[in-house]
Parts: structure tokens; sequence; C-alpha cells
């Protein structure tokens, strides 16, 4: 059996962060293993509070998890602090971890930072250069670039510059450009413009699902431009069931 591990924060909803990366590999029929990042005080709602685990309990978990499981593929999704994403860097070299997807998530979906404003630059110098792709939606695109995306042209531009990065591939999702959902992916030679209509409503947790999507195709051995196709309908096809458990947000179906 083909094993991804998730390295994200905590929701006890169950839409998004490491809760929704494990029953998305499962879906898929990879097995999932994960280490906890942080821990959220959260609902269908919002963010409340977060409690960023400590640097070396975060480091031991690491080690004694990849001293005796070895991953196919994994990803990375709230990384909280500095710390954090240094041990991150540090690990995937030490073990030779393949097929890392870089989910760089920087608020939830209610719009609560998830990540240190020092973290940023930190996240990008360490992480990016070591990823076969990065995952960033459109906010986080603009973040990390400094490029203001309005339309489809400068998604590209984003896309490029985000590759100079150091990243095999990149996606930039969550794109409203036009009637449609609009996902753009990037490796390096070719653009692909990814299409669904769009679904009106709030949804919890889509970027964390895609990129546990794209995660679980690497595991199984999809090239990445399949993966990213997968993950697209994937997420679409779990929009279009997605329940309401709260009085917030819906969360997908998964």
């Amino acid at each position: 059996m083909k094993i991804a591990l998730s390295i994200a924060g905590s929701d006890p909803t169950g839409g998004a962060g490491i809760q929704a990366d494990l029953k998305t590999f499962k879906s898929l029929n990879v097995y999932g293993i994960g280490v906890l990042t942080a821990l959220t005080a959260q609902n269908t709602e919002g963010v409340f509070d977060i409690h960023d685990l400590p640097e070396g309990f975060f480091s031991k978990q690491l080690d004694a998890l990849l001293k005796d499981i070895r991953p196919d593929a994994c990803k990375t999704g709230m990384l909280y602090s500095t710390e954090i994403i240094k041990v991150v860097a540090e690990k995937v070299k030490q073990y030779s971890l393949g097929s890392l997807v870089i989910d760089p998530v920087t608020a939830s979906s209610s719009g609560v930072s998830l990540v240190k404003d020092e973290a940023l630059e930190i996240l990008k110098d360490y992480l990016f250069p070591l990823a076969r792709i990065i995952t960033p939606n459109i906010y986080e695109a603009s973040l990390f670039t400094g490029i203001n995306i309005q339309d489809e042209e400068d998604m590209k531009k984003a896309a490029v510059r985000l590759k100079e990065s150091g990243p095999g591939a990149v996606v930039i999702t969550g794109g409203h450009l036009k009637s449609v959902a609009l996902d753009l992916f990037f490796d390096g030679e070719d653009f692909l413009l990814l299409e669904n209509e769009r679904l009106e409503g709030e949804y919890h947790g889509t970027g964390c699902v895609f990129s546990s999507v794209i995660t679980a195709g690497l595991a199984l051995g999809y090239d990445v431009r399949e993966a990213v196709v997968k993950a697209k309908e994937f997420v679409w096809t779990a929009m279009k069931s997605a329940v309401s458990l709260g009085k917030g947000m819906k969360v997908l179906n998964i």
C-alpha cells in the first residue's frame, strides 16, 4: 500500500487541516500518516485560538515516524512559526523525502492568519526549493510575489515568479476571474488552465483537500500534471456534495 504523510495543523471540524488530509488520502486508497504542527480552536464560523507545538516535540514526532515508516509522498499545510518551518526543511533533507507538496497556508477560510508574519520569507526560502509542487491560492501567490493578481495574465506572471523560487511546479488556485473557477498550472515550460463551473457559497478546506489529492496522486505514481487535474476534479465534486455541519461554511463531502 502507498503511504502519504501530512505535516499540518489540527482542525476539530475535520473540514481542513490534518483531519481533512487523512480523510482525503483514505478516499483515494492511500494510507495516511500525520504529524501535527499546531492545535486550533475553530469551527465552521472561524478560528478562535492557535497553539503552536514546541519545536523540540515537533521534531521528535517527525523523527519517531520517519525512522520507522517511509512515505511515498508528503505534504505540508499549516506551518505556524519559523522554527517549525526550519525543522521541516531539515527533516526533508535528512530523510531524503521526495514528492513534497507545499501548501503555503497563510490564512484560514475565514481570514484568520495561520502563519506568523516573519515566517513567510522563511517558508519561501527554505521549503519552496525542496518542493515538487507548491499550491498557493491567489491571495497567497500575491503575498509571495508582490503581484496584485487581477486577471489570467497576472496569474501567469505570478506562477513564473513562484517557479523561479525553486519548486518543480506551481499551481495557483482560486481564480474567480470569469464566471468560472480558474486554476493555473505551470511546470516551467507550459501553462495549463483548469476551469470548472463556479459554485456559489462558502466552503471550508478546499485548499487542504486539493493539495492532499495531489499528494496522494504522487504517492500512487501519477506525474505532477495528472495529479493536479485529478485534484481539480476531486475538489469540485466534493464541493457539489458539501454539507452544512454547523452555522458557518460548508464542509467538503470526502
